[in-house]
């Protein structure tokens, strides 16, 4: 599967699995990936300290396995957005945005490389470009790129309709931790104020024509989620699904001593 495919596949309502990667290194076992089922893996420059050429190692392995690579920037600015997509990746996630400016930047980043200035500037709020043949190529250039923005404070929810009107906007993202805590119910994921936050982002974005991802971090925490009908399903980490597996291996051994 590539980024084109994905989003192929979002729009007929067909669910697509991945996971994040924040310790995870390229190595001997890096061929297991490509057997797990993943269709999506996004790697995390946020908050993990992968290097530039770490990153590019895991676009060219997971592009190889038929995983669509994916990089979660640090922050949602045109520079990191262009050095994850030279390095290989597929898919964008822009974390924590809260005004149309940052999201027509990532935008024009992610959907227009490599126009700059002010002639991309035009493009992205007027949908103006240097000619038609020049629209075309840059749209066929970029066709596989993924781009997500972050959901993740109360601003953003407070204009949530603007930031996902934007074109070129594939799917909204939902850090539950982050949202959580800036609504005052820290890592309270059943709490009231939380889902109805979360209702909110997902009426909106079924509305818009935009899919939604909500960084799931259990089984019950996503199952009411997808019955419901999300299709963009980013379930844990490698660092929570190795510690889990280990643990639930662990405890079943423990169940047998006498």
């Amino acid at each position: 599967m590539n980024g084109s495919e994905l989003k192929s596949a979002l729009k007929t309502g067909k669910r697509v699995y991945g996971t994040m990667f924040v310790t995870a290194r390229t190595g001997r076992w890096d061929h297991t990936i490509g057997t797990v089922g993943l269709d999506f893996v996004i790697v995390d420059n946020e908050h993990a300290p992968y290097s530039r050429s770490e990153t590019a190692g895991w676009m060219r392995k997971l592009g190889a396995s038929g995983i669509v690579p994916m990089v979660r920037v640090p922050i949602p600015a045109s520079h990191y957005v262009t050095m994850a997509l030279d390095a290989g990746a597929q898919g964008i996630l822009a974390p924590y945005v809260e005004r149309v400016e940052q999201v027509q930047e990532v935008v024009g980043a992610a959907k227009y490389l490599p126009l700059k200035g002010e002639a991309l500037h035009r493009a992205v709020t007027t949908g103006e470009f240097p000619s038609e043949e020049t629209r075309q190529h840059l749209e066929e250039r970029n066709r596989n790129n993924v781009l997500i923005i972050g959901i993740e404070s109360t601003a953003a929810l407070e204009r949530l309709d603007e930031l996902v009107s934007v074109p070129g906007v594939d799917a909204a993202f939902v850090g539950p931790n982050d949202l959580s805590i800036q609504l005052g119910v820290p890592a309270d994921y059943n709490h009231p104020r939380y889902l109805e936050a979360v209702d909110h982002v997902f009426d909106t974005c079924r509305d818009k024509g935009v899919s939604l991802v909500i960084h799931f971090f259990s089984h019950e925490m996503a199952q009411p989620w997808i019955e419901r009908g999300i299709c963009f399903i980013l379930y844990g980490s490698d660092r929570r699904g190795i510690g889990d597996a280990m643990k639930q291996d662990l405890d079943f051994l423990r169940s047998l001593e006498a």
